[in-house]
């Protein structure tokens, strides 16, 4: 359990929340539906996909690369490593959820961006596995559900590429984070990222510029202790030197 200043947050609100997120985004599987079936994908493949795999930005990765023609093997291992950041995920959230041993494989599916923004800033253990498994059960339910109506109803649409529905799932993910960019790191290390995406498009096959982008995190941090005079993790070692030997200096004298 973690300390609160403002006190408990009641359960009610918390199951608010959790299901405003997981009803926003759980919509948008019916965009990765379409898509898919526009990329080649038959409606088993599209389904169990979307069952087994459940982060949309890989399953996103995977069928963009497929209908831009690339190699199945390639895209899948962009799709895979594009997915590897919900092990990170999966580090934190097993510490602050602390779930009995037999539920952790079952709640390892649910561990994607969407539930943990939702379960982090809970302020208790309480609250935190309330806003996991309502995120997690909403999300789940709608996004499979609405992935089968978009594959089902792609035909009806025509030309999928002209309705730009693969936004849609990136568009709702960035509306979600963009409040939680509350610092000037933050904010310049998601603005490097995006250049970094735009920038590399043209030239790298499809899911490589995302991975690439990652590394505007620790560039910015770098650039940002040495424009404070100090590298990230001194503390402020070096003022602290100098100001000592400044100190010594004048006892010298």
């Amino acid at each position: 359990m973690r300390p609160d200043a403002a006190g408990p947050k009641p359960d009610v609100a918390v199951v608010r929340d959790a299901l405003g997120v997981g009803t926003a985004v759980g919509l948008s599987g019916f965009a990765f539906g379409v898509t898919a079936a526009g990329s080649g994908l038959g409606l088993l493949q599209t389904c169990v996909l979307s069952l087994a795999v459940f982060t949309g930005a890989s399953q996103f990765a995977l069928v963009g690369a497929l209908a831009a023609g690339g190699n199945p093997y390639t895209a899948a291992a962009g799709a895979f490593f594009l997915g590897i950041r919900n092990a990170f995920y999966g580090l934190r959230l097993s510490q602050l959820l602390a779930l009995p041993r037999a539920l952790r494989p079952f709640a390892a599916q649910w561990i994607i961006d969407e539930t943990t923004a939702v379960t982090l800033p809970q302020p208790t253990r309480r609250a935190a596995r309330i806003g996991f498994a309502v995120t997690g059960l909403t999300l789940y339910v709608l996004w499979n559900l609405t992935t089968l109506l978009g594959a089902l109803g792609a035909d009806a649409l025509g030309d999928t590429d002209a309705w730009g529905l693969d936004a849609a799932s990136p568009a709702v993910f960035l509306a979600l984070l963009a409040p939680m960019l509350t610092s000037t790191t933050e904010r310049v290390t998601a603005a490097v990222a995006v250049l970094l995406v735009l920038g590399l498009l043209p030239v790298l096959p499809a899911g490589v510029p995302v991975l690439v982008s990652a590394l505007a995190a620790p560039v910015v941090l770098f650039l940002t202790g040495r424009g404070r005079g100090t590298l990230p993790g001194t503390t402020g070692s070096a003022t602290t030197s100098a100001t000592t030997a400044e100190a010594e200096a004048e006892a010298d004298r």
